[in-house]
């Protein structure tokens, strides 16, 4: 899962800054985000220390920023730095999970802020990482699919809705996944991945535009 992320990010990233016209990468690039996201509720499920996990999460947010807003010309907040706020979001959920009116609360506070700071992908991320977290599998792939629709009327994303592919994977295919994760992404590749090629995209990018000058 994290290598199919990893490479499916890439080429999604490639294709916003050199194929722009070619929506294939994009569409290829689809699959990244939610593999992304469930990895996050797994890793959080998971970890023996949430709170390193929390300082890792935002160390990754902070280092990427820059870079990030060099490849994409924008002065929102990068993808990490939106999964650090839905990391933010869980643990909170966690700590009032018997409090479900906070819990609703919190959840409708999250979607309302990263639609009113500008950060990558917006509510859409926060909504589909309550999806993979709180629903059972049964019902992540339609309302997955709900969500991309609502977003596609709302945002006009429409080859956003090619990313429930990647749920499709997750919850009928997870035979498929699991020979695809023999493939082991040491842990020190998987957490600076995400700097480490957007500073490489960045710097050809850039020094394209020198020698066109």
């Amino acid at each position: 899962m994290q290598f199919i992320a990893m490479v499916t990010m890439l080429l999604d990233h490639i294709g916003v800054v050199w194929f722009p016209d070619d929506s294939t990468w994009r569409v290829i690039g689809r699959l990244a985000l939610p593999l992304y996201a469930y990895a996050l509720v797994i890793g959080y499920l998971r970890t023996r220390n949430v709170n390193l996990y929390i300082w890792r999460m935002l160390a990754i947010a902070a280092i990427s920023q820059i870079p990030y807003s060099l490849t994409f010309r924008t002065l929102e907040i990068n993808t990490v730095g939106t999964l650090f706020i839905c990391l933010l979001m869980l643990w909170a959920l966690d700590k009032l999970k018997d409090k479900h009116a906070l819990q609703i609360a919190i959840a409708a506070a999250t979607v309302f802020l990263v639609e009113l700071v500008p950060v990558s992908y917006g509510a859409y991320l926060p909504v589909l990482i309550i999806i993979y977290r709180y629903l059972p599998d049964r019902w992540m792939a339609p309302l997955h699919f709900a969500l991309n629709l609502v977003f596609m009327f709302y945002k006009g994303w429409t080859v956003q809705l090619f990313s429930i592919l990647a749920t499709l994977l997750l919850v009928y295919m997870p035979v498929f996944l699991s020979t695809i994760d023999r493939i082991r992404v040491p842990r020190v590749i998987w957490r600076s991945f995400y700097p480490l090629h957007l500073v490489f995209i960045a710097a050809i990018d850039y020094s394209n535009l020198l020698e066109i000058r």
